[in-house]
């Protein structure tokens, strides 16, 4: 690791509205000011390159019960500012080396008439701003219940976003396009279904927030480091055009119950005139703390098969049988129940697809519904649903286990909770255990319905701090986490690299709910994926999902190509190529990139990027030295035209390209491709149109 610090402190006392404290980021293109007004009230404000782009802002937090709130009374007591530069090596990701490169002030607040002490620090990086609020050990301030926080966000405009509503419980939505002032006449119709959802107000919105304003600045709103605290949505006030932060309640309604010596997470505002920049920021990365696991061999990026795509369409089913309208674990009886014929985890079943992982070069294969409770998880508020290490008669776990290994396939263990928390950490200890003894490595897990203990929500602290803790609890024993429907990724996943995916998002799974936006995927890099590696489960090649079942008239929003380009452009160490094997059978050709691309990288080179149109990404396979590219696009047909000087100057490479036919539509006709392949070097320069709802993907390939 290349390490530099650098830190110098300032200490001086200043009175309430007097003068303003001045963070210039290390290459000059950011200023941040931070000033308190006549009446006590922290603000800040933000410039790039001599624009504003956050107004002057009110800082603060709300208490429950109390008679005099954190958020004005305050003077300046201290201020320290020091630099900061590193580089550090994450055990995974989208390149070998990380620069983490910042300048900070830390301003400490006293409250005259309380005597209570709050530091607001902020990191200003050449890609944008975090701050977050600190509060010390001190007499005065020990236990203390959040009522709201109270931080803003001042828009210098009506500008344009991508977002989707604020909800409690989900972030499974296609994202809407509007000014700021459309948002309160389009939330309604932005709400469509889902297992479980809470929204809040006609105006609030989730983070990752993706803005640009008139004059071309991109603005991305979000936080890090979510630990022991409640996620954070923004309620707009649409006359002033201010975003606030609005924290998702527990069951009693608290916004959080905190004990000082304590922080919150940080709150992050990224900007750039170039979209590219974004892709490229590690803020939300570096504003967590460095990995805390000693040993991380036993972490590793997966690509993987599995039994789910054909049970999503409803073309077989997780439950073993139909003849219980209910079931109660240690009472039901399995081993003579009559199988429903479509129970998809079966030994046998399960076989043909670790021969399918095995021959084609995959790393594992997941399996869902192996286990007894599947009859009746969800909608029934279930506290004791699944015990996690009963399998069905039909599906032997010695013999898996062992006809995996005789092949070199790991499975991946699915532990679906149906929301009941408790009854997972219940169980937790003897389903890893388990894990362990049977060789899984990976557990894929899911809270999918309302939340247990009961008036919770997915994303109140309460729960953050469940999932926070099954994840710490799999690092004790080696095992790695993919968690669906948990709260969205603040860049934890530094702290704890076995978490080595999240859902959090609308997924693939929705194609065959109805489908999602053909421009969803070209949104998704700026929004979600901010946080961190999205499990979004790509490589749908059969489109019409009548012909897996007649009943679902679902239709896949995408051509091939799209599909083969989200390995590349959707990060994440874990890849799963979803569909099932005859299709793969049937377009073998283009099936090779999903076998040949990589899952972690050295550099990453963000070549085409405008949210909501189109993104084109570059990455070069870490140890192999090969290159892969893949561009996603929006509704329009274009014609993207990118330079290859990414590549290394004197050598000649093979450029295989997988590219949409001439008439290819995501709707139409979105299996038509075309493969070629062609010599290039590191000034040569492509020119491919790309359909509606389509891509393309390239591998690269030194020249021997």
């Amino acid at each position: 690791m290349k390490y530099l610090a650098i830190i110098w402190c300032t200490l001086f006392l200043v009175t309430a509205g007097v003068a303003a404290q001045e963070l210039t980021s290390p290459n000059g293109n950011f200023t941040m000011e931070f000033t308190v007004l006549a009446d006590g009230t922290p603000t800040y404000q933000l410039s790039y390159k001599d624009q504003e782009v956050i107004k002057t802002s009110k800082l603060g937090l709300e208490l429950k019960d109390d008679a005099q709130s954190l958020l004005n009374g305050f003077r300046v007591a201290d201020t320290e500012t020091a630099s900061f530069d590193e580089t550090w090596t994450p055990v995974w990701g989208e390149e070998s080396e990380i620069r983490n490169h910042y300048n900070e002030l830390a301003v400490t607040l006293n409250q005259t008439e309380t005597d209570r002490t709050m530091i607001v620090r902020f990191r200003l990086f050449d890609e944008g701003l975090g701050f977050r609020y600190e509060f010390p050990q001190q007499k005065n301030l020990v236990y203390f219940v959040i009522k709201e926080e109270r931080t803003q966000f001042a828009m210098t405009g009506d500008h344009t976003a991508l977002w989707i509503p604020g909800d409690y419980d989900t972030q499974e939505y296609d994202y809407n396009k509007s000014k700021l002032s459309e948002i309160r006449g389009k939330f309604d119709a932005a709400v469509t279904g889902n297992a479980s959802q809470t929204q809040f107000s006609k105006t609030g919105v989730q983070t990752a927030l993706m803005m640009k304003t008139d004059a071309g600045l991109y603005i991305n709103l979000h936080e890090a480091a979510l630990i022991n605290y409640a996620c954070m949505h923004l309620n707009l006030d649409d006359k002033n055009m201010i975003f606030e932060s609005w924290l998702t309640p527990d069951a009693r309604g608290d916004k959080g119950h905190l004990q000082a010596p304590c922080k919150t997470p940080w709150r992050t505002v990224m900007v750039s005139d170039d979209a590219r920049d974004i892709l490229a920021s590690r803020i939300t990365l570096n504003l967590n703390e460095p990995n805390a696991i000693e040993d991380t061999s036993w972490i590793h990026p997966v690509k993987y098969v599995g039994v789910w795509w054909e049970m999503i369409t409803g073309k077989s089913s997780w439950a073993y049988t139909n003849d219980y309208p209910s079931v109660k674990l240690g009472e039901t009886d399995f081993e003579n129940a009559k199988p429903n014929g479509t129970h998809a985890a079966n030994t046998a079943h399960v076989k043909e697809y670790i021969d399918f992982a095995a021959k084609h070069g995959f790393d594992a294969v997941l399996v869902e519904g192996w286990n007894v409770g599947w009859e009746d998880w969800f909608g029934h508020s279930k506290d004791y649903v699944f015990d996690f290490v009963t399998p069905y008669p039909d599906f032997d776990v010695e013999g898996i286990h062992e006809y995996a290994k005789s092949k070199g396939v790991k499975m991946i263990m699915h532990h679906e909770t149906s929301g009941s928390t408790r009854n997972y950490e219940r169980h937790i200890d003897t389903a890893y255990q388990f894990m362990n003894k049977y060789g899984y490595d990976a557990v894929k897990s899911g809270y999918v319905g309302d939340m247990l203990p009961r008036g919770e929500y997915h994303y109140s602290q309460w729960i953050n701090n469940h999932y926070q803790y099954a994840l710490e609890k799999a690092a004790d024993y080696h095992i790695m986490v993919n968690a669906h429907e948990a709260v969205r990724p603040t860049g934890i996943c530094r702290t704890y690299p076995n978490l080595i995916g999240n859902e959090s998002a609308r997924g693939t799974e929705y194609q065959a709910f109805g489908g999602s936006n053909a421009n969803h995927v070209t949104i998704l890099p700026f929004t979600r994926l901010v946080g961190g590696p999205m499990d979004y489960t790509p490589g749908i090649f059969e489109m019409d999902i009548e012909k897996l079942n007649p009943d679902n008239h679902s239709h896949v929003n995408s051509t091939i190509c799209n599909q083969l380009a989200l390995y590349v452009t959707l990060y994440s160490p874990l890849q799963m190529a979803a569909d099932l094997p005859e299709h793969y059978n049937q377009f073998m050709d283009a099936f090779q990139f999903i076998k040949d691309v990589a899952v972690d990288w050295e550099q990453s080179v963000y070549v085409e990027a405008e949210p909501g149109d189109y993104v084109t990404i570059a990455r070069k396979a870490k140890n192999s030295g090969e290159w892969f590219v893949g561009s996603v696009n929006g509704y329009d047909k274009r014609t993207s035209e990118i330079k290859l000087d990414f590549l290394e100057k004197g050598k000649k490479y093979v450029a295989t390209i997988y590219r949409d036919a001439k008439d290819a539509h995501y709707k139409t006709n979105p299996q038509a491709y075309e493969i070629d392949t062609k010599t290039v070097k590191s000034n040569s320069k492509l020119k491919i149109d790309v359909a509606p709802g389509g891509g393309y993907a390239i591998s690269i390939v030194e020249k021997k």
